[in-house]
């Protein structure tokens, strides 16, 4: 494959946006926020590249989605969007993610089995003319007018109402969507600034404390790993937080210093191979050590996190407060608010 001549050209850092709670009003624009693979496309002919956030091509992982844009963008254009993977109704990461697989065979397979779908929502480039410094309106403007929707390739919904945007905040969540996008209408694509705005879901849970990660850097702590029992009474690894200072990581290690004792006997995660976060290296970092320190679970504490993906906290959890008064064996999933379920395909529906 040949390098596309463009006028905007890889790699390119994705504009982002920063947290809010309360959702901006007045000269904005509001769009799902899609929870997969950040991608920026660049088309030139047949010549397709796929960049994502980190600026490592996503080109051979999904040949199904360079397939897909040729049908769908125009000739020469730079498009901002989000590869995703729907089953059941509802978006995939745990999917998505298997599809980042280094053997060729397994990808071409993966992409028969588990096709993936591009959900476009700016438009950097047509023929050529650089848009990055034209307002934000004008490019959605062109960016609907140039995209011709297939069965892969989308354009996000949007909307300038802030009552439909609340509205969707409410309900896309069941569908896996991971909040709205706000975006100011006359906004220049700006690389790697945070200047647009994410509003998220937070709920609190109540987690059993089972172990410990050090940190990179040296011997504090660097994650806490949480666990919820399940019906059966067994001790599941839901996720980790993660935010401390790192005046508090140290003071952690001492505080969390005697329920280290005789922790490894009977831990529930030292026989419960699939369910504890292990002791191997990251599937996906092979450099990245998965070991833990266990800790007798018998501390409590209260986290704040946004959703699940199955039974795990999709992103980082964020320490909230120490729970003594709870006993770890409440800890359970039934405390988790599940929204009521969505499909994607009447998301796509709604813009």
């Amino acid at each position: 494959m040949g390098r596309v001549k463009l006028p905007v050209m890889p790699p390119v850092k994705p504009m982002l946006a920063k947290s809010v709670k309360d959702m901006p009003a007045g000269g904005v624009l509001y769009e799902p926020k899609w929870d997969g693979f950040r991608c920026i496309v660049f088309r030139d002919g047949d010549e397709v590249e796929l960049g994502s956030r980190n600026e490592r091509p996503l080109t051979r992982y999904f040949p199904d989605i360079v397939d897909a844009v040729k049908q769908a963008l125009p000739t020469r254009c730079v498009v901002d969007g989000e590869i995703v993977i729907a089953q059941n109704g509802r978006l995939d990461f745990e999917a998505l993610q298997m599809r980042l697989h280094p053997a060729e065979s397994r990808v071409r397979k993966l992409a028969q089995e588990t096709p993936a779908e591009f959900v476009a929502f700016d438009l950097l480039a047509l023929g050529d003319d650089d848009l990055t410094s034209t307002p934000f309106e004008q490019r959605r403007t062109k960016l609907e007018a140039s995209l011709n929707p297939t069965d892969a390739v989308h354009l996000t919904p949007a909307t300038q109402d802030e009552a439909t945007a609340k509205k969707w905040f409410a309900d896309f969540e069941g569908a896996g969507l991971d909040g709205v996008i706000v975006k100011p209408l006359d906004l220049a694509y700006r690389q790697d600034e945070r200047v647009m705005f994410k509003v998220k879901h937070e709920r609190t849970a109540d987690c059993v404390l089972a172990g410990f990660r050090w940190h990179k850097s040296g011997p504090i702590v660097g994650s806490l790993l949480l666990g919820l029992y399940d019906d059966d009474g067994a001790l599941r690894h839901v996720g980790v937080a993660a935010s401390f200072p790192m005046a508090r990581r140290k003071e952690l290690v001492e505080e969390l210093a005697p329920l280290r004792d005789n922790a490894e006997t009977k831990h529930p995660w030292y026989d419960e191979k699939g369910w504890g976060p292990g002791g191997a290296t990251s599937r996906w970092n092979a450099g990245k050590d998965l070991s833990f320190e266990p800790l007798r679970p018998e501390l409590v504490v209260e986290v704040a996190y946004d959703y699940m993906e199955g039974a795990r906290f999709r992103h980082t959890a964020q320490f909230r407060r120490w729970r003594n008064d709870r006993d770890p064996k409440s800890c359970t999933f039934d405390q988790l608010e599940r929204p009521l379920v969505y499909a994607i395909a009447d998301v796509l529906a709604a813009g």
